[in-house]
């Protein structure tokens, strides 16, 4: 790299991180846009394909590639990768930053290469072990497989764009890799309307669509990166100390920090003895649930992770507690009324959201269900977003491996034992207790180590959080109808009647905080 685009780099490196509440409510604004677009692109599938067959082919077929994205892109290697890129951000001049960046693509790119090429010839294997419940069905089994091989290049594309984002967020530029989902959503909605009818076989048009978004959200970032003066020449060098360093920490990370995509993986393959329409029940559920998680768990942990990272190679440990202390009241004071909201309103809310075209009553009744049951564990998994980012911070990686494998353990415990008599539900259930198992273990560790602290104010806190739901679900419980309105109202009187409850309760609960004394003062830190 020339000296000039050296200068370029410093001189565009920031020097004060913005404060945590800004960056998380930009993630999170950001997050939200894609998430809402993420429920018209459920609702535009829900639409033209239901919860039949073709609709069952694509989810597992979107799902694999997708799990082993965040297994392995937004997981590990984010996790790995951020603190070391951090670390050298800190300690070593810009033209070794630029070096490690150059080594971890070229190495990175010639990894995932290989993992994208070998699935795509072997799909119908895949398809066999991740959805066993297909192979008497040969249209659905042979249908997942064509759709495979289209989707699985998605992972190649999108953990290069996870790499490309993890740079951009070390140097505090939160916003464009959190827009980039949002091209996942408008591709697919794109190709469910124009190319389904130009398709023998309609439903891929939404296998197309998720290989021309995992294109679409690359090129999106490598603008910012040359803005930046960081934009890769990949270079192979697995000698590279910072590469071997990385790699170190991936491989444990690789278990750690995403027990509960697995957990919804092992989901999906019990669904697929389910009757037809079960892995549809459970990604309906799952997506509405996601949701908060996404806006809020996500971005916390998003956010805090660089700022945890630079605390521990400058040896803040007082500041290190702090911010995690505030992660988790952040968490609480969205994720508690969240997940109690969506147990309230599981019925209405995939009646207003998905209740159309080929979904029927029955599909808006099973999904409530499964929708019920993680809800139990939605703040569990937020908890787990802002807590596991304490131990990669510091590098260390083994642990939540060890906790990881005794949660996956646990949730095929609870599935075996929850699916015979609640069947999809039990199994949304199932991952719902793993998570708080994980979440429990987590906490336990960080402050057996002193790495989390508590900070003053708790019992006040949680006073004022507890008032403030207890409003929120008097309010819902008062205006809420009964199902059989929410299923034979008509589409825009069950989008107004939502939106009333959705400010009716939301205005409730932030008015009783403001009341009890909470203020956005108390929750900004740098």
């Amino acid at each position: 790299m020339s000296s000039q685009a050296e200068k370029r780099t410093e001189q565009k490196a920031p020097g004060k991180a913005p404060g945590l509440l800004r960056s998380s409510g930009l993630v999170g604004i950001m997050t939200m846009l894609s998430r809402v677009l993420g429920l018209v692109r459920d609702i535009v599938i829900a639409r033209y394909f239901g919860a039949g067959a073709g609709a069952d082919a694509f989810f597992v077929a979107f799902k694999i590639p997708n799990f082993l994205r965040r297994l392995f892109a937004e997981g590990a290697f984010s996790q790995a990768f951020v603190p070391v890129l951090s670390s050298y951000r800190e300690n070593q001049p810009v033209s070794e930053v630029k070096r490690l960046v150059d080594a971890v693509a070229g190495s990175l790119g010639l990894v995932l290469l290989g993992i994208t090429l070998v699935p795509m010839l072997g799909a119908p294997l895949l398809t066999a072990v991740f959805a066993p419940g297909f192979l008497g069905d040969e249209v659905k089994f042979a249908l997942t497989s064509d759709m495979l091989r289209i989707t699985f290049p998605y992972l190649l594309m999108i953990s290069l764009t996870a790499f490309a984002g993890g740079i951009l967020n070390s140097y505090d530029r939160f916003a464009v890799p959190a827009f980039t989902p949002v091209l996942l959503n408008l591709a697919m909605i794109g190709a469910a309307v124009y190319l389904t009818p130009l398709m023998s076989e309609p439903v891929m048009a939404l296998a197309w669509g998720v290989f021309i978004a995992g294109a679409l959200q690359l090129f999106f970032q490598l603008p910012f990166l040359m803005r930046l003066g960081l934009m890769p020449r990949p270079r192979v060098d697995y000698r590279h100390e910072g590469v071997s360093r990385i790699l170190k920490l991936m491989l444990p990370a690789l278990f750690g920090v995403s027990v509960s995509q697995i957990n919804l993986l092992l989901d999906t393959v019990l669904a697929s003895f389910l009757e037809t329409g079960s892995v549809s029940w459970l990604y309906y559920s799952d997506r509405l649930s996601e949701l908060p998680l996404g806006v809020f768990g996500i971005a916390i942990g998003t956010v805090i992770l660089p700022s945890l990272s630079r605390k521990h190679a400058a040896a803040s440990s007082e500041q290190f507690a702090a911010t995690l202390d505030w992660a988790v009241r952040a968490v609480l004071l969205i994720g508690v009324p969240a997940a109690i909201a969506l147990a309230l309103l599981a019925e209405p809310l995939i009646a207003t959201l998905f209740h159309y075209g080929e979904v029927t009553d029955r599909d808006v009744m099973m999904s409530a269900r499964s929708l019920r049951a993680y809800s139990a564990g939605l703040l569990a998994f937020m908890i787990i977003k802002v807590l596991a980012p304490g131990f990669f911070a510091r590098q260390d990686t083994r642990t939540p491996v060890k906790i990881g494998v005794i949660a996956m353990v646990a949730n095929m415990v609870f599935n075996l034992v929850l699916v015979f008599p609640l069947a999809h539900a039990g199994l949304a259930l199932a991952t719902s207790l793993s998570a708080w198992l994980n979440a429990t273990l987590l906490w336990r560790g960080l402050r057996r180590e002193g790495a989390w602290k508590s900070q003053p104010g708790w019992g006040k806190f949680l006073v004022q959080i507890g008032l403030a739901n207890g409003a929120m679900v008097a309010v819902i419980l008062w205006l809420n109808s009964s199902v059989w309105r929410w299923l034979t109202a008509e589409a825009i009187e069950r989008s107004l009647y939502m939106a009333m409850l959705v400010v009716a309760g939301g205005g409730t609960y932030f008015i009783v905080l403001a009341l009890s004394g909470v203020r956005i003062r108390h929750f900004r830190q740098r």
